[in-house]
């Protein structure tokens, strides 16, 4: 399968500007042949969180009606990065996927919010999985922070997830753990890892390094600091080969888990 990897500069708190980037790239990735298409976090409104009330997505209504008929006018799916929602009283950094069809298939309110981007002074987190299928394709999706809580990913994994999809607005401090952490969550889950960053105007400090990795922690690709739209080949096949080779999750034994994963 060939993906689109939208790694762009989301102007933060102009929606109408980032609606229009993102129509354009989906656009441009289509016609470089891409069939599933992954945006980075928060694409809609980036971290204006101080302006939340009058930027964020009510029910992420707009998102959905743009993506919907974006994936069925192009065929494509789309695994439609995050964006800022709002939903009764509370506000959300959500996931939303499409497939081709430009039905729903997944949406998902971030579980882990980061402290030091003042998200949990402004954002509420979810509770629930992320697993979705595009065609046959079993997947899952997480938002940036949740990639440091390797038993989240897992837990998508053992549901069948054969790929996991990351969108993120990572740091350039932190760029190092981005990279190693990824690499680690394909090796131990023996999955694809698809991650898509952003990257930033100045003063902000975002610089992409976008990465699709394959289960053996092989590194396919990688952005650079700059916009990139990135067309990846991919054989999702190949979890299948590494799962039989080394069989991980035969070999697992969540007897000796339960304790921990209680505390």
């Amino acid at each position: 399968m060939k993906l689109g990897c939208i790694q762009f500069k989301v102007a933060t708190g102009d929606v109408e500007k980032n609606y229009a980037r993102v129509n354009e790239l989906v656009r441009e990735a289509h016609a470089k042949g891409a069939e599933l298409v992954v945006l980075p976090e928060m694409w809609n409104s980036s971290y204006a969180l101080k302006k939340l009330d009058e930027l964020a997505d009510p029910n992420g209504e707009r998102a959905k009606k743009f993506l919907s008929e974006l994936a069925k006018e192009l065929g494509i799916h789309i695994v439609g990065g995050s964006v800022s929602t709002k939903k009764g009283d509370k506000f959300y950094n959500t996931m939303l996927v499409f497939n081709k069809d430009g039905e729903q298939v997944g949406e998902y309110d971030k579980a882990h919010l980061f402290r030091l981007m003042d998200e949990h002074l402004y954002l509420a987190a979810g509770s629930g999985q992320n697993n979705f299928k595009l065609g046959d394709l079993d997947a899952a999706g997480v938002i940036c922070y949740d990639i440091r809580f390797p038993e989240w990913l897992r837990l998508h994994a053992l549901n069948g997830a054969k790929v996991i999809f990351v969108s993120a607005q990572w740091p350039t401090p932190r760029i190092d753990h981005w990279k190693t952490l990824l690499q680690a969550r394909a090796i131990e889950n023996q999955c694809f890892i698809v991650a898509v960053n952003r990257t930033s105007h100045k003063p902000e400090n975002f610089n992409g390094n976008s990465m699709v990795i394959e289960p053996w922690g092989e590194v396919l690709w990688t952005g650079d600091a700059e916009e990139e739209l990135a067309i990846v080949d991919v054989d999702f096949d190949k979890v299948d080969e590494v799962r039989k080779k080394i069989p991980v999750y035969d070999d697992r034994r969540p007897e000796l888990y339960q304790d921990i994963l209680k505390n």
